[in-house]
């Protein structure tokens, strides 16, 4: 089984403890079906600016997103950072709920952690089908 820590860091989104055992569910399906049962995740909630101050130092860019990745090694799969303001205006802009967006964030955090990325077409598909593979198992939909 998959250890999952999570890190509330923000204020501006309140996240339920409800949430945080989806969200939970949502890394270790997500882990599951790529074939891992070990590991360690660790997921943290902040702000715009504190991601948007990772996005800079990390990536060389200057604006906050939604979601960033940092993987580390088998045990240790690596760090999920994810901008719960971000996702909260996303979540309405898509006409979708924050349970949604947060658990959608969550996993495509899971596949680059896994070493999935999003570079070229090819790439975006097959990242977006196993992201909706999860969400669909878990019954997330888009309501």
């Amino acid at each position: 089984m998959i250890n999952v820590d999570f890190n509330n860091q923000q204020s501006e989104v309140e996240i339920s403890q409800e949430m945080f055992s989806l969200l939970e569910k949502v890394v270790e399906t997500a882990a599951e079906l790529e074939g891992y049962s070990g590991g360690e995740v660790s997921v943290a909630f902040v702000s715009n600016l504190q991601i948007k101050e990772l996005n800079q130092k990390y990536r060389e860019k200057n604006e906050a997103t939604d979601v960033l990745s940092f993987p580390i090694d088998e045990e240790m799969l690596g760090d999920i950072i994810i901008s719960a303001q971000r996702a909260a205006v996303q979540a309405e802009e898509y006409g979708h709920s924050l349970k949604r967006e947060l658990a959608y964030l969550t996993v495509h955090g899971m596949l680059h952690l896994f070493g999935y990325d999003h570079h070229s077409q090819e790439e975006k598909d097959e990242m977006r089908q196993k992201e909706e593979r999860v969400l669909t198992e878990l019954d997330i939909s888009r309501d």
